[in-house]
C-alpha cells in the first residue's frame, strides 16, 4: 500500500485533532505571497463563556470575503433576469440556493479548519497525478469564467457612469487596473484587507438599498414569493431561469476560497475544544455573511420584479424617449419585442423610469461587485494553483495571468460586437461553471467524510446522506441548465461536439463519485490506496499483521 503523506500529530483521544500538516508555515513564506499565508489573526480568551462577541469579531472575515461570490455580476444580472421575467415567484428558490451553499461552506470551512490544509492541498495528497491535474484545469475554468464576469460588469459599470464617453472595450482595459488596486492594498495587511472588502460590500447595500426603497416594492408579493415555493402560470422562461439561479448562487471555486480563508485564524488543532470552536464561530460568521448577500440580492430582484415584470419593449421605449437621448434606446429596446434585460440595460431603464441618480447608483453598485469580485477571484486562483500543482508563484505572476486570460476574449468581443454580445457572453459563462460545480461538491463531501483526515469531526450519516443527496441534486440542476442552454444554441456541429467532451466528462465525474462513496463506506471496492488512511492506522495493521 502506498504510504500516506498525511500524518497525524498524535495518538487519536490524546488531542491531536489535525489528519494533515501545512506544507509549509508562515515563516517560510516570503513578501511576495498573499497576507493570508503571513498572517494569523490571534482568538481572545474568554473562559467558560458559550458565545463571546470579542471571539466571533476575531473569527470575523473570511466569511464575508467567501460571501462576495453570491454577489458577483454574474449573480446581479441572475437577480435582475429573475424579477423581470418572473416577478416574486422564484424568491424561494434564492432562498433555498443560499442555504444550501451555506451548508456547503460550512463543510469547506470545517475541512480547513480541523485540518489546517485547504481543499485543493488535500485534493494534491488524496488523488493521483491525472485526475489531480485534470481537476486542476476543470477548477481553473470556473475561475477564468468568474473572472470574465467581472471584468464585464466593471466595463459595463464605467460605461454607465460615463453615459456612454467610455467605450466598453476602455472599461474592460482599464479593469486591468484591479492588479495593481489588489496589490497595493494585500501588503498593507489581513484585518485592513478584511475591512476594505466590508466597505465594498457596504456600498453594494447602499446602492442596491436605495433602488430598493426608490421603487416600493410590494411587501406583501415579497414574502410570499420568498416564503411559500410556488411559481403559478410559469413556462419554460422562469424554469430556466429559476435553474440558473442555483448555477450562479453556488459556485465551485468558492468552496476552495472558503477552505483557505480559514486558516487565517489563529487555532491550535491539536486542541479539540478550540477546534470545535473554531467551527462554531465560522458558521455564525458565514450564516451572517450570507444573510447580509441574501438580501442585497433580494433587493435586485424585488427592484426589477416591481418595477419591469410584463412590460414591454414599447413601454420602456416610450418612457426613455421621454428622458432624453444619452443612450440609443431604439437599438437597445426594439419595437414590440419582449423586455430582455441585463446589468447594462438595467441601468439604463432605471434611469429612465426613476431618474439619473438610480442609473449612477446603480452602476456604482455594480463596479463594487466587480471590483470585490475580481479580488477574490485572485486569492481562489492563488490557492487553487498552490494547492494542486505546489507551484507558488508572486501575487504580481498571478493576478496578471488570470486577468489577461479574462480581459482577451472580453476585449475582442467588446471591440468587434455591441453590449447585447458583451452581455450574452453571462449565459455562456454561468453555463462553464455550471459544468465545473461537481468538481468542488463531490471532493468536498469525500474528504469531510473519511475519518482518517477529520478524525472525530467527519460527517456522520446524516450529513453524508444529505450532503450526498444535496450534491446530486444541485449538479443536475445544473446539468439541465447546461443542456438547455446548448440545445437553444441550435448547431449540429456544436451538437457532437458537446457529445464527445460529454463522454470524458461524465467519465471523470464517475471516478470523483466512486472515489466519494468508496469514502462514504457504500462500495465494497479495495480502495484504500486512493483515499489513503494515516501513517498511524497503518502502522497499527502492520503490528497486527505480524
Amino acid at each position: 500500500m502506498e504510504r500516506s503523506r498525511l500524518k497525524d500529530e498524535g495518538p487519536p483521544g490524546d488531542g491531536a485533532y489535525s489528519s494533515v500538516s501545512s506544507p509549509s508555515t508562515p515563516s517560510e513564506q516570503d513578501n511576495r505571497f498573499s497576507t493570508y499565508y503571513e498572517e494569523k489573526v490571534p482568538i481572545p480568551e474568554d473562559a467558560n463563556q458559550m458565545f463571546s462577541f470579542r471571539k466571533l469579531w476575531a473569527f470575523t472575515g473570511p466569511g464575508f470575503l467567501m460571501s462576495i461570490a453570491y454577489l458577483d455580476p454574474g449573480n446581479i444580472e441572475s437577480d435582475l433576469q429573475s424579477g423581470a421575467k418572473a416577478g416574486f415567484k422564484l424568491l424561494w428558490i434564492l432562498l433555498v440556493a443560499t442555504i444550501i451553499g451555506l451548508l456547503l461552506q460550512r463543510l469547506a470551512a470545517r475541512l480547513g479548519v480541523v485540518t489546517g490544509m485547504h481543499l485543493a492541498e488535500v485534493c494534491n495528497r488524496q488523488y493521483s497525478t491525472v485526475p489531480r491535474i485534470i481537476l486542476w484545469f476543470m477548477v481553473e475554468l470556473a475561475i477564468i469564467g468568474s473572472d470574465m464576469q467581472e471584468v464585464i460588469g466593471c466595463a459595463i459599470a464605467l460605461n454607465l457612469l460615463s453615459v456612454g464617453r467610455i467605450p466598453l472595450w476602455g472599461g474592460v482595459l482599464i479593469t486591468i487596473t484591479d492588479t495593481f488596486v489588489f496589490l497595493f492594498l494585500d501588503k498593507y495587511g489581513l484585518r485592513k484587507l478584511e475591512a476594505f472588502f466590508a466597505f465594498l460590500i457596504a456600498v453594494m447595500a447602499i446602492s442596491f438599498g436605495y433602488e430598493y426603497v426608490l421603487v416600493k416594492p410590494d411587501q406583501g408579493e415579497l414574502l410570499k414569493g420568498m416564503f411559500v415555493p410556488y411559481c403559478s402560470g410559469c413556462g419554460p422562461v422562469q424554469l430556466e431561469q429559476a435553474v440558473g439561479i442555483v448555477g450562479a448562487v453556488i459556485m465551485p471555486h468558492n468552496i476552495y476560497l472558503h477552505s483557505a480563508l480559514v486558516k487565517s485564524r489563529d487555532v491550535d488543532r491539536k486542541n479539540k475544544r478550540e477546534v470545535k470552536e473554531a467551527n462554531k464561530y465560522f458558521f455564525i460568521e458565514s450564516s451572517i455573511a450570507l444573510f447580509v448577500s441574501f438580501l442585497i440580492n433580494v433587493f435586485v430582484v424585488a427592484v426589477f420584479a416591481e418595477a419591469f415584470y410584463n412590460r414591454t419593449n414599447d413601454d420602456v421605449l416610450q418612457q426613455c424617449n421621454q428622458t432624453g437621448s444619452h443612450f440609443n434606446y431604439s437599438k437597445l429596446f426594439p419595437s414590440n419585442g419582449t423586455l430582455e434585460v441585463d446589468i447594462y440595460k438595467g441601468g439604463v431603464v432605471l434611469g429612465c423610469f426613476f431618474g439619473p441618480a438610480a442609473l449612477y447608483i446603480w452602476a456604482i453598485g455594480i463596479l463594487a461587485a466587480g471590483q470585490s469580485s475580481t479580488m477574490t477571484g485572485t486569492y481562489s486562483g492563488q490557492f487553487v494553483m498552490e494547492g494542486f500543482l505546489n507551484l507558488r508563484w508572486s501575487r504580481f505572476a498571478r493576478v496578471l495571468l488570470t486577468r489577461s486570460i479574462a480581459i482577451a476574449p472580453t476585449l475582442l468581443v467588446a471591440i468587434f460586437q455591441d453590449v447585447q454580445h458583451l452581455t450574452g457572453m453571462n449565459d455562456f459563462l454561468n453555463v462553464l461553471q455550471s459544468m465545473q460545480l461537481p468538481f468542488a461538491l463531490i471532493p468536498i463531501l469525500t474528504f469531510t467524510s473519511v475519518s482518517t483526515i477529520m478524525n472525530d469531526f467527519a460527517n456522520g450519516l446524516i450529513w453524508k446522506v444529505f450532503g450526498g443527496v444535496l450534491t446530486l441534486v444541485v449538479c443536475a440542476i445544473n446539468m439541465y441548465f447546461v443542456v438547455v442552454y446548448v440545445t437553444n444554441l441550435d448547431n449540429t456541429a456544436l451538437y457532437v461536439v458537446a457529445s464527445l467532451l460529454s463522454v470524458a466528462y461524465l467519465l471523470f465525474v464517475g471516478y470523483l463519485v466512486w472515489h466519494c462513496l468508496v469514502s462514504l463506506g457504500l462500495s465494497c471496492l479495495d480502495f484504500r490506496s486512493s483515499v489513503r488512511h494515516s501513517e498511524l492506522e497503518e502502522e497499527e495493521e502492520t503490528d497486527a499483521a505480524s
